[in-house]
């Protein structure tokens, strides 16, 4: 298999700078969509003949690893928060990104710098070129992996959060052996690759839980939770359960932010969480559970952490309150279990008017997030937040059209312009909320954000 002649061109020159790593990234997504799918036996074969290359940086690194429908990312970060407050070095891969590439790299908190991504990449192009002309070559995720790694081992990292991409079994993050393997949640999502049931798609994220390993997971639902707990019972994998183990209570949520109680086995905290939506009260839950899990820190230092770091932390896209009058939210939700939370966490704000920018990826189930994103809306904006990935927006504005006729639906193409158009003459206690996608909120904080 032959990859396009520009991936092979662009692997083939050093990395200068981070305009050389941009064409490089380009071109292997731009061929991501041809590129045939190895078998599954050999998934991972890719991933693992480019590391072997460079000297399997991911056998020094002390990992987390997070799966899950909804709720990774954030768990993630979470984490970070926590782990950073302690004084640890954190590595965090996580994805997609909202605005630039170099948000899936952080380290120490932080957005990784040029010259460290740079660095990390070009340790690993030469022999992503010299795999190219193989049988089943590396691609987008498997090069973007790699650098994860490499990146993590030049920085030094303490621990490293790894996101997996999709799925679980053959994402190509799976080719650790975590302290703490955790799956978020499991609803029905990328059902034309993960499986177009519960069971099926617990079956591909239970691939990341391994023999000895501690598993947390979230509040399942039962059919996902049975395939769980058989697996992590064949692996001798001790298995921790939001609700059961460890619980998340909401004492307080506004504006400001959330009062949280959580209960983690010994650990009893109080704490803050300055963040919009009593949904993000779990994966706090799931951050404090890995940890302690990982057995990273001691009890007394983990408590002051959680404290801490929580009390502190930031989540972008991820119900971002990104200007206060009138109110703009900027949200990834694109599940129906996600968008519904969304609409719930919007609430606490007493909006008298809620007016909706959406965009949505390719693949999605329109009349499963339309209804729930249109229910109370004064109006909605369709736009495209992607131009390789999302819906065309004409597709949003004619399914709502006939269905809800007494919505305004307008269409603007470009999506920093639907947000700056919708934004124009909204009252102060007004709402507008961008969503639909990571990639829409990535679109709000490019006009919005600091």
């Amino acid at each position: 298999m032959s990859f396009p002649a520009g991936v092979a061109e662009a692997a083939a020159r050093p990395l200068r700078d981070a305009d050389d790593l941009a064409r490089l990234i380009d071109a292997l997504v731009a061929a991501e969509a041809s590129r045939p799918c190895p078998p599954a036996a050999l998934a991972l074969q890719p991933v693992r003949r480019l590391l072997a290359r460079i000297g399997n940086p991911q056998r020094a690194l002390r990992c987390i690893h997070v799966a899950g429908s909804k709720g990774k990312g954030s768990t993630v970060l979470l984490c970070e928060a926590i782990l950073g407050a302690a004084g640890l070095r954190v590595g965090s891969y996580t994805s997609p990104h909202l605005q630039r590439y170099s948000e899936r790299y952080r380290v120490g908190g932080r957005e990784i710098g040029e010259a460290g991504f740079v660095a990390a990449a070009e340790r690993v192009r030469p022999h992503l070129a010299a795999l190219l002309h193989s049988e089943h070559p590396p691609g987008f995720f498997d090069f973007a992996t790699a650098t994860a790694f490499a990146l993590f081992e030049n920085e030094a990292v303490d621990v490293a959060l790894i996101e997996v991409g999709l799925g679980g079994r053959l994402d190509p993050t799976n080719v650790i052996t975590p302290l703490v393997s955790c799956i978020t949640s499991i609803e029905l999502e990328h059902t034309d690759r993960l499986g177009t049931t519960l069971a099926a798609i617990a079956g591909e994220k239970t691939g990341i839980i391994k023999p000895w390993v501690p598993v947390v997971i979230g509040d399942l639902p039962r059919e996902a939770f049975a395939v769980v707990e058989t697996q992590a019972t064949t692996c001798a994998a001790p298995l921790h359960r939001l609700g059961i183990e460890f619980t998340a209570e909401v004492t307080r949520a506004d504006a400001e932010g959330l009062a949280l109680r959580l209960d983690c086995g010994p650990l009893a905290l109080d704490l803050a969480l300055p963040v919009l939506g009593p949904h993000l009260a779990g994966n706090a839950a799931l951050a404090l559970a890995c940890i302690r899990h990982a057995d990273l820190l001691p009890l007394p230092q983990l408590a002051d952490a959680a404290r801490r770091g929580l009390a502190q932390v930031a989540l972008p896209g991820r119900t971002e309150i990104l200007a206060r009058s009138p109110w703009v939210v900027a949200d990834g939700a694109h599940t129906e279990c996600s968008a519904r939370a969304l609409m719930r966490s919007l609430e606490v704000l007493g909006c008298r008017e809620r007016h909706m920018v959406v965009s949505i990826s390719s693949g999605k189930d329109l009349a499963t997030l339309l209804p729930i994103l249109a229910a109370q809306a004064t109006s909605l904006v369709a736009t495209r937040a992607d131009r390789q990935r999302s819906l065309a927006p004409l597709a949003i504005a004619d399914w709502l059209r006939q269905r809800h006729p007494d919505l305004p639906v307008r269409i603007i193409e470009d999506p920093q312009h639907a947000v700056r158009d919708t934004l124009i003459d909204l009252p102060p206690d007004s709402l507008m909320c961008v969503t639909g996608s990571v990639y829409a909120a990535g679109a709000a904080r490019a006009v919005l954000a600091a």
